[in-house]
């Protein structure tokens, strides 16, 4: 019997050294599929014949002795964002219900290329647009450590569905936080890598045919239950592809393995003026003392520039990305932004400007530590409600807009961050914390990821109720 739980690495291992199958492994994912997506709907396109005909090319080739990569013979899901040829890409819009890509995008192609065997494709809101996961296609997602609550969004699908032990990884996108609030609501590992690091080629949005809506923000990582699969997808995923001119050449380079001991952390237990829930700031004061517990230098700083310095560029930035999006997916919005208006070039020249000094600031703090270390977000899962109403943070009812502010700075300039699993809340639900490090120091950054993990204790699977 196989482990629905074992990693990605774990699978390529047995795999590779034939100790389980392809076969075997595929028929163990489908079955736990079967009993656990009904009640979660976080697969909502399933190719259960397309796996299994995968499965048995990958377990014949390596009988001839040809590996085809180092995910061979692992089943994966995809982020239904990402173009997949042959399979529909709804991106949870009506619009896109029947839209099926005559070509894998580079993220697809990628693990593909590298021996990974695709099951299907996980919900998402309309166009990405929501923390929750629900649209009118396929439904709502939940959580699997609570069904009442959501996974986040917009991965949700893909948090829910590592989570549950669907499957063992998953890769989704992350503009202000949708790869990393799943990650913290589900208890899994989300990985956002430094701005592009991974090409964008097939993502959607954009929608096929317009320009793109941003350069620097939108980005494709991982959800897995190890830093260590992260790691291994990030080999697999980063670096240029030909065609997303904005990725550099920059090849994934080994990071030496860290002690806690040897590591300078700067952190803040909760932003000013962000509404922080008791439990969120608890676990990020045990975090901090176990690694100072362990000889680790730990300083209480704030992320090298002032909150509210970030908060007013940030103001000033979304009239003008939300101006974008109004003209070049129009009528395909799921709403129209209060905030759009029209936005002159001259404004995002300036918006630019102030997101260079941040940058700056931000890199002159990393320069000198190995991580800055947060709340990844302000409460726990919150119960499925409609888009854009208060949720419940302590005794208070909280904006929903501050969902993102612990993750929101770093999409805007473009470090790389992890959130990692970091225990349970009073409620008994997952509570992620943040690491994030200089530009283009990723690999460095899940090294520092791997060591504090290893301490506080990493992914654990929701208690099976009788």
């Amino acid at each position: 019997m196989v482990d629905p739980f074992l990693t990605a690495s774990e699978l390529a291992r047995a795999i590779r050294g034939r100790e389980l199958s392809a076969g075997d492994v595929v028929e163990a994912q489908l079955a736990r599929i079967a009993v656990e997506n009904p009640r979660l709907n976080a697969i909502v396109t399933l190719d259960a014949a397309g796996a299994h005909e995968r499965a048995r090319a990958a377990d014949q080739a390596l009988a001839r002795g040809e590996l085809w990569g180092p995910l061979h013979g692992v089943p994966f899901t995809l982020k239904d964002s990402h173009s997949t040829a042959g399979m529909r890409t709804t991106v949870g819009h009506p619009s896109f219900e029947h839209h099926v890509p005559v070509e894998d995008g580079a993220v697809a192609a990628r693990l593909k290329a590298a021996g990974g065997i695709l099951l299907g494709k996980t919900n998402v809101p309309p166009l990405l647009m929501s923390a929750q996961t629900d649209n009118a296609i396929f439904g709502r997602t939940s959580n699997p450590w609570d069904l009442a609550r959501t996974p986040g969004g917009s991965s949700g699908g893909a948090g829910a569905a590592v989570a549950a032990g669907l499957v063992p990884f998953d890769v989704g996108s992350d503009m202000t936080g949708s790869i990393r609030i799943p990650a913290s609501y589900c208890g899994v590992f989300g990985f956002k890598p430094t701005s592009n690091r991974v090409p964008g080629t097939g993502h959607i949005p954009p929608l096929p045919g317009t320009p793109r809506l941003e350069r620097f923000m939108a980005v494709s990582g991982p959800l897995a239950r190890s830093v260590q699969d992260l790691e291994l997808l990030m080999r697999v995923l980063a670096g240029p592809d030909g065609r997303d001119i904005e990725v550099a050449p920059l090849p994934w380079r080994d990071a030496a393995p860290r002690a806690p001991r040897s590591l300078r952390i700067a952190y803040l237990t909760a932003f000013p003026d962000v509404p922080t829930a008791r439990d969120v700031r608890a676990t990020l004061d045990r975090v901090v003392d176990a690694l100072a517990g362990e000889g680790a230098i730990v300083e209480e700083r704030d992320p090298g520039f002032a909150v509210a310095a970030l908060n007013e560029a940030w103001r000033t930035f979304m009239p003008v990305l939300m101006s974008a999006m109004t003209e070049l997916m129009g009528a395909a919005l799921p709403a129209v932004p209060k905030d759009a208006h029209a936005a002159s070039y001259v404004d995002a020249l300036r918006v630019l400007d102030r997101r260079d000094a941040l940058v700056v600031a931000a890199d002159a703090l990393l320069a000198d530590f190995d991580a800055f270390l947060s709340p990844a977000t302000i409460a726990t899962a919150f119960p499925h409600r409609p888009p854009r109403t208060p949720i419940p943070v302590d005794d208070a009812q909280v904006d929903s807009r501050f969902v993102d502010h612990y993750l929101y700075p770093w999409s805007f300039t473009g470090h790389p961050a992890v959130v990692l699993p970091a225990g349970l809340g009073s409620d008994g639900l997952p509570i992620g914390v943040q690491l994030v490090a200089r530009r283009y120091g990723d690999e460095n950054l899940l090294a520092v990821a791997s060591a504090v993990s290893d301490l506080i204790g990493g992914f654990r699977a929701r208690p099976v109720h009788s």
